[in-house]
């Protein structure tokens, strides 16, 4: 009789230790992980490892980490898509967009066909963000959306949000306001179906921008302000909510509460090293109206 036999137990999830602001850090958890799970668990990690090197704008380091898995291709499919997943991200960072969409569609073609929803939703969104003209990032785009809302699997469907809300900003700077207000609903039941209240409330406040945008001043206030009170039971603040509090009242007339809250949004805003040097013009306004 056999004794002390025990099932293997199962690899690292190494998809959760991704810090895409750390990408050093994350190759090193990577790293770590040389004696995990079988070859198709090391090929995947080595496409990961590969776009830590792409985060740091070492393309060479990413290229060549993919060269070495590029000869056990076609033996597991979602290595394959992750591979050219990631091999089309290191030639888009690089400049390099027609090789890129090359790539992209290499892996949106072979995750819809095995049925790997994340990845090939990953591959849409890819398509979209390089895409040259409007038509096609927004085709690519409801491609995703689309996808995400009929996908099974949760954390397929956890790129709706953030699709919907891409479009969405897209249509509202295009002056599309009903179609931007609609991908806004949609990114907002999209979070709040996942749990992620922060992100859901983004979208109640990106529809409450539309809506001031249409003139409905009453609507979006209700919303800004039922924003700035959860914040206030969180005990937290937002800027981005001064802010619009300042648009809102500064619209209705009420230039007192308008210029506190202008003073709000400055002294929190300011805090965002980029957005000042982004935005400079912005910034310098909120100072002025705020009284600063």
């Amino acid at each position: 009789m056999a004794m002390g036999c025990s099932e293997n137990p199962e690899p690292v999830n190494f998809d959760s230790l991704w810090n895409y602001s750390e990408p050093v850090s994350t190759r090193d958890a990577f790293l770590q992980l040389a004696n995990e799970g079988g070859e198709a668990y090391q090929l995947e990690l080595k496409t990961q490892i590969a776009r830590t090197y792409s985060l740091e704008r070492d393309f060479a380091s990413a290229h060549a980490t993919l060269d070495g898995v590029e000869p056990r291709l076609g033996r597991y499919p979602r290595v394959d898509i992750r591979y050219h997943l990631e091999r089309g991200r290191a030639f888009n960072s690089a400049g390099d967009k027609e090789k890129a969409v090359s790539e992209f569609l290499l892996a949106y073609d072979l995750g819809l066909a095995v049925g790997e929803d994340y990845h090939t939703i990953d591959a849409a969104h890819m398509l979209a963000i390089v895409a040259a003209k409007a038509q096609e990032r927004e085709k690519w785009t409801l491609t995703g959306l689309d996808l995400a809302e009929q996908a099974d699997d949760p954390r397929a469907r956890g790129w709706g949000g953030a699709l919907a809300n891409n479009l969405g900003w897209d249509k509202f700077d295009a002056g599309d306001y009903d179609a931007a207000l609609d991908l806004f609903e949609r990114s907002r039941r999209a979070y709040e179906e996942q749990g992620r209240e922060t992100n859901e409330r983004i979208a109640r406040w990106s529809k409450a921008r539309v809506w001031r945008a249409q003139g409905l001043l009453d609507e979006a206030l209700a919303e800004q302000l039922r924003q700035e009170a959860e914040y206030v039971a969180a005990g937290a603040v937002d800027g981005y909510v001064f802010e619009e509090l300042g648009e809102l009242y500064l619209a209705k007339g009420d230039t007192d509460k308008a210029k506190s809250y202008f003073a709000r949004a400055y002294q929190e805003l300011s805090k965002e090293s980029w957005l000042m040097e982004s935005e400079p013009e912005r910034m310098a306004r909120l100072k002025e109206m705020g009284g600063l």
